[in-house]
């Protein structure tokens, strides 16, 4: 990781020996270059210092060059969540990831270090907050409005952390550089506390004061959203709107209706909260929800509460979030889906299964002969997948092999990957489910016609179901 630090530039000693070498002949252009140098060298000093003081220039806008810009340092949590979210409003030109107002070495390493240090009691000096340095025009977006945007965007509530992230350096924090800004700030506090208290959340613990220090952070951290789109980083809002200001507010949702806890399963529910015009929500229905077919049932809401009688066990902070609840109460949760099946598919899977299931089908265990299920169904129906419900055979291929396990001459198209196997000093061929990735048996030539295949699979991670009527 590289830290912030600052740069003195020199002027290049072989330019000037160059130089001398036609003093005698050109001192004129000697005098050019030397202004010249000496230009270049305050401009570099300059460039330098400016990334370690809180007096930085906001960046020009790129459509308007005259136009008169102006800067907030606010604190959010993880800065890459909050550099997204905060881009997104119109008006604000620049999103800058930094640390400010701490009393140590502005470099993430050294954030990281102190804040343990911090916790284990060994300092009393004050870590910096990961912040954003907002660049905006105030004649496309008041400061009141970048600070609506502010609080719909994180909870502020939360002390020092956002969501999972825990420790000062996460901190809910206003810095502003003008006495009107500060002023400004309070008034927007006041305003959001008042809307939270009528939604029955908590008080505001957001940091408002004057930035006094400020860092930009390391190059791999700006728009760090935008250079690594599966990279997660979790923000999420109250959902309760500031008042009487348009933000484009992405996430908040705040008329979506709650969920009805007695209309939904008393057993086992599966919940997903999600929000508008979230990408990994609209990917997780469509590589997900769309094919849904396991037995637990599941529902979608852009409310961030619990249904009505139910209990969460802690705030949403990013989306989408799956919540598994059982008779009323959150048991498990999963937060950040990125396209990674397998990993979600897992994680429910260690929900739904057995220890002796989950063995099977994480670890590649394998059942004892004649201790398995189903050895002898024979009625018309599907064996599937125990956790998303996928067919993975069909009755009628299914022989009575006298190995002891479950034995089948054909999957159904599509519904199982091979893989070789060396494990136990043997050769062999794994099957697994396609749809979760779970560990279901090997693959055999010793099979009947048609095929000449023989399935043999671990029959406690196989699930029964019959035709209809049968």
């Amino acid at each position: 990781m590289r830290p912030s630090h600052v740069t003195a530039f020199m002027i290049n000693p072989a330019i000037s020996n160059q130089a001398n070498q036609h003093e005698q002949t050109d001192m004129t252009t000697l005098r050019m270059l030397q202004t010249l140098l000496l230009t270049l060298g305050l401009s570099f000093l300059l460039t330098a210092c400016a990334k370690e003081t809180s007096a930085t220039a906001p960046k020009p806008a790129m459509d308007d060059p005259k136009a008169q810009l102006d800067y907030v340092v606010l604190g959010m949590g993880c800065f890459w969540g909050a550099e997204k979210r905060m881009s997104e409003l119109p008006g604000v030109v620049d999103v800058e990831s930094g640390y400010a107002n701490g009393d140590i070495e502005g470099s993430y390493d050294a954030i990281l270090a102190h804040e343990r240090a911090v916790r284990m009691g060994k300092t009393a000096k004050r870590n910096h907050a990961e912040v954003v340095k907002v660049t905006f025009d105030p004649a496309k977006a008041t400061l009141e409005t970048v600070l609506a945007k502010f609080w719909e965007s994180h909870n502020p509530t939360q002390g020092d952390r956002q969501g999972n992230d825990v420790g000062s350096n996460y901190r809910s924090a206003i810095y502003t550089h003008t006495p009107a800004q500060l002023e400004t700030a309070q008034k927007t506090r006041a305003v959001y506390q008042a809307a939270l208290a009528k939604a029955g959340l908590g008080t505001i613990t957001t940091e408002i004061a004057p930035l006094k220090k400020y860092y930009s952070a390391e190059d791999y951290h700006q728009d760090y959203l935008k250079k690594n789109p599966d990279g997660y980083c979790g923000l999420g809002g109250t959902n309760v709107k500031y008042p009487g200001v348009k933000t484009g507010m992405q996430a908040a949702a705040p008329n979506a209706p709650q969920l009805d806890g007695k209309a939904l399963t008393q057993g086992r529910q599966l919940v997903v909260f999600e929000a508008v015009d979230c990408a990994f929500c609209k990917q997780f229905k469509a590589e997900v929800l769309d094919h849904w077919k396991s037995d637990v049932a599941i529902t979608r809401t852009l409310n961030p509460n619990a249904p009505t009688g139910w209990k969460l066990e802690k705030t949403l902070f990013a989306t989408p979030t799956i919540v598994l609840f059982e008779k009323g109460r959150e048991v498990s949760r999963y937060t950040g889906y990125n396209g990674d099946k397998a990993r979600f598919w897992k994680w429910l899977g260690f929900q739904l299964l057995t220890p002796e299931q989950q063995k099977i089908a994480f670890e590649e265990g394998t059942e004892r002969a004649f201790t398995g299920s189903h050895l002898d169904e024979k009625r018309p129906g599907y064996f599937v997948d125990p956790i998303t419900g996928a067919h993975l055979f069909r009755s009628d291929t299914k022989f009575e092999s006298g190995t002891g396990w479950p034995s089948f001459f054909n999957p159904v198209p599509g519904s199982i990957t091979l893989h070789e196997d060396n494990a136990l000093g043997m050769r062999r061929v794994e099957v697994r489910s396609a749809s979760s990735g779970i560990h279901l048996g090997h693959v055999f030539d010793d099979g009947p016609p048609p095929t000449g295949k023989r399935y043999c699979i671990n029959g406690n991670v196989l699930k029964f179901v019959p035709d209809k009527g049968k």
